[in-house]
């Protein structure tokens, strides 16, 4: 009997499958059409081979199969990331912008499936030319292979492939790694001869369905307190995905989403560009849209929903004697200000709601829709930390008149068409980012008496009572895409930020809520462009801490060759809120390092054991900086085997200094590879694994020393060569599996697949 056979008997449940698939596929705005998922032994294999490349928004021709419906959906020739698009794209996004395979079709996306001559479809014989050609299973393949991200993307319709076969004949899939052994070979074709069938998910528990209508029941009350409620938390957690806290470890994951219909009926999605746009009718319900998608460690984003947290809520929001007159609109500019819309909200409401989940809050700008991200990105440090000011700091009606009467000095950048980010935009956003600050400095001043408002650590959040673990976090940026994790992790980075509540709101809205994808570049540029100043803000706030005659020197240290614009405007020791001083006592020259040190001590969740290497041939690596570092990729992944049998992982993280982060572009210009250093972790740090390294334990202080050796993309090589595990490797595919494995059985609810798009060659 074959693989397919044994696997997916036909009967009546295969006979359910087809009229959905003939009639134009599953329509992800319905839940009463029966819902379909890949088999489970063919979804094994694709998620392990085929949606590690094919999975966020830059998967080659936008073919994601991380879910059956975008298997159905099939490829398109246009790209999301287009660095030279000067205006919005058309949105392509999976079970929100087309409602059956035959709109996409209309959107231009070709099958790549073929039911009638399955071995004609695009996937059948990409399978068949990689096993009719197989690359080699040594050393590094040819340059004639790609694997930049950029590249020119071939995606072959049907009748194109035999001119691609003919062209790259040792480019089937997977593209670039070693192909299916044959038993995964054997089932994944048999299956596309059958038609490549869903097939339907398990019905959802009774307690499943009771949890959905609590939920929708909660967040469809008719009283304007519930609403602007519901509509705040929507416009937070329309990114997040949501499970049911108390019903075990392997949840339905679902979207919050606005739908025109009511709890109880068919859901008909209301899919706008963003999540604070006109929802185009006066009536609309929140709802939670179950779907069906593999996780990805890129995009997944877990947040947990539970009766625990809806008590919250209540407390929040609900409880406290305050009045919503009115529901502002989605009308006009304003539609994207939190602080004019939510004014009637009390203010520590909204920075409690961000801020006991401060890790999926900023994880949602580390991570959220942006698979590539270096224009967004490349405007931060590549190892920082961030603390946040505790709640109540200042009187919170007060400060919510204070957010409201200055929301056209935090004004976020809009849509924007064009590709020109002039001098004049940078320092129009400059002068208002210093009336802003200025106010501040004058509204504080108000409320409290200048000596009554120390600065020192009580004004930092420590996590509370509950010793929330969200108080302490860490990010790390990997070039184009970026981690964040919960507290401070590896060795004591050059820079910090301080994060209050009106910081937190314009991060979130300004690169979460508010940023595009399929943007027009001007828009991403522009946003990229703000977000200096936020980033600017947050150092400042750490700054605020030192001696007031230290701030300047450590800020010219990390602005070292900025323009004079940013000097003048924002690192500026003249601003009303830095001549206060400090009350903290330092004990040492070293006032910087002593006050990060404070931080440390001043919050219980700042050391995570999670990621503490207790190896200390690896744990010696992270100490000092030098050029030997800028030689490794960003993320490696380096598995060391026991003479028990064991196997222990860690991440290699290669931090690359920059003279500075002021500048949009010549990033490499601002290269200081002397100053790079390297973090070590236990476990798994990053999404986007650049190379794996494999080691016995005898062999890691050969391995420390090649590494610290290190003095010439050469040597790098040679590393490679004698401990790295390469494309072309006949055990890579074990190790990847053994990797993905070992992450979700440690961390089951965290975990997602790991993308292999970026993984060297050489």
């Amino acid at each position: 009997m074959s693989l397919l056979r044994r696997t997916l008997k036909p009967g009546p449940l295969m006979c359910l499958l087809l009229p959905a698939f003939l009639l134009g596929g599953v329509q992800a705005h319905s839940e009463t059409l029966i819902a379909e998922d890949y088999p489970a032994p063919v979804k094994a294999v694709i998620e392990q081979r085929c949606m590690v490349c094919h999975g966020c928004y830059d998967a080659p021709c936008q073919l994601k199969m991380d879910a059956w419906i975008g298997l159905q959906r099939g490829a398109s020739k246009d790209k999301v990331y287009n660095g030279a698009r000067l205006l919005p794209a058309n949105l392509t996004r999976l079970y929100e912008d087309a409602r059956s395979v035959e709109e996409w079709r209309e959107k231009d996306f070709f099958p790549v499936v073929d039911e009638s001559d399955p071995h004609q479809g695009v996937m059948y014989q990409m399978l068949k030319l990689k096993e009719e050609n197989p690359s080699s299973s040594s050393g590094k393949l040819p340059d004639t292979f790609d694997f930049s991200l950029n590249r020119d993307q071939s995606c072959p319709k049907a009748d194109e492939f035999a001119e691609y076969r003919d062209e790259r004949p040792l480019q089937g899939m997977p593209y670039g790694f070693p192909g299916l052994d044959a038993d995964r070979q054997t089932l994944l074709t048999e299956w596309l001869d059958a038609g490549a069938p869903g097939k339907p998910v398990p019905p959802r528990s009774d307690d499943e369905l009771r949890a959905v209508d609590a939920w929708e029941t909660f967040l469809n009350a008719p009283d304007n307190k519930s609403r602007l409620m519901s509509r705040y938390i929507f416009e937070h957690l329309f990114i997040g995905d949501l499970y049911f806290e108390e019903l075990g470890a392997d949840p339905t994951w679902y979207k919050l989403v606005r739908s025109r219909t009511a709890p109880g009926q068919p859901i008909d999605l209301i899919a706008t560009r963003r999540p604070y746009d006109k929802p185009g009718t006066d009536t609309f319900y929140y709802r939670l849209q179950s779907r069906y998608i593999s996780r990805l460690a890129k995009r997944h984003m877990p947040y947990a929903l539970s009766a625990e947290r809806m008590d919250r809520w209540k407390q929040l929001f609900l409880e406290p004697e305050y009045e919503v007159t009115s529901l502002p609109s989605y009308k006009g500019k304003h539609a994207s200000n939190p602080f004019m819309n939510f004014q009637q909200l009390p203010v520590e409401a909204r920075y409690r709601f961000m801020l006991e989940e401060a890790h999926f809050t900023i994880m949602a700008y580390i991570k959220g829709p942006v698979c590539r991200g270096q224009v967004a990105l490349n405007v931060i440090d590549d190892h920082f930390w961030v603390a946040f000011v505790r709640p109540n700091s200042v009187d919170p009606e007060q400060q919510a008149d204070f957010l409201a009467a200055e929301a056209q000095e935090m004004r976020l950048p809009q849509a924007k068409g064009s590709l020109a980010i002039t001098a004049l935009q940078w320092r129009g956003y400059a002068k208002s980012q210093q009336k802003f600050l200025r106010a501040q400095a004058k509204a504080v001043a108000k409320v409290v008496d200048q000596e009554s408002l120390r600065l020192d650590m009580d004004l930092i959040w420590d996590g509370g009572a509950e010793h929330n673990d969200n108080a302490a976090l860490t990010v790390f940026r990997h070039f184009d895409s970026a981690t964040v994790v919960k507290g401070f992790v590896g060795q004591q980075p050059e820079t910090m930020w301080v994060i209050d509540y009106s910081l937190l709101e314009r991060i979130h809205y300004l690169l979460v809520a508010g940023f595009d994808v399929y943007g027009a570049v001007g828009h991403q540029l522009e946003s990229r462009l703000y977000m200096d100043f936020l980033r600017m803000e947050g150092e400042q706030a750490f700054l605020l801490f030192l001696p007031d005659g230290e701030r300047e020197a450590v800020r010219n240290h990390w602005y070292r060759g900025a323009k004079d614009d940013v000097k003048k405007y924002i690192v500026s020791p003249k601003l009303e809120k830095f001549e206060r001083p400090s009350a903290i006592e330092f004990q040492t020259d070293d006032t910087r390092s002593e006050l990060m040190a404070m931080f440390k001590a001043r919050i219980p969740s700042a050391s995570n054991d999670r990621y503490a290497v207790n190896e200390k041939t690896l744990e010696a690596l992270m100490q000092g900086q030098g050029r030997a570092f800028s030689f490794l990729p960003e993320v490696s992944f380096l598995q060391v085997l026991s003479a028990r049998g064991e196997a222990d992982v860690y991440s290699l993280i290669a931090n690359r200094a920059h003279s500075n982060n002021a500048q949009l572009f010549a990033e490499e210009d601002r290269r200081l590879p002397e100053e790079d250093s390297l973090t070590v972790t236990e476990g798994f740090v990053g999404a986007y694994p650049n190379m794996f390294f494999q080691i016995n334990e005898a062999q890691l202080p050969k391995f420390s020393k090649a590494l610290r050796s290190l003095a010439s993309p050469d040597d790098y090589t040679a590393l490679v060569e004698a401990f790295g595990v390469r494309r072309t490797a006949p055990w890579f595919w074990k190790l990847s599996d053994d990797f993905t494995a070992q992450y979700k059985s440690s961390h089951p609810l965290e975990a997602g697949l790991f993308d292999l798009n970026r993984y060297q060659n050489r």
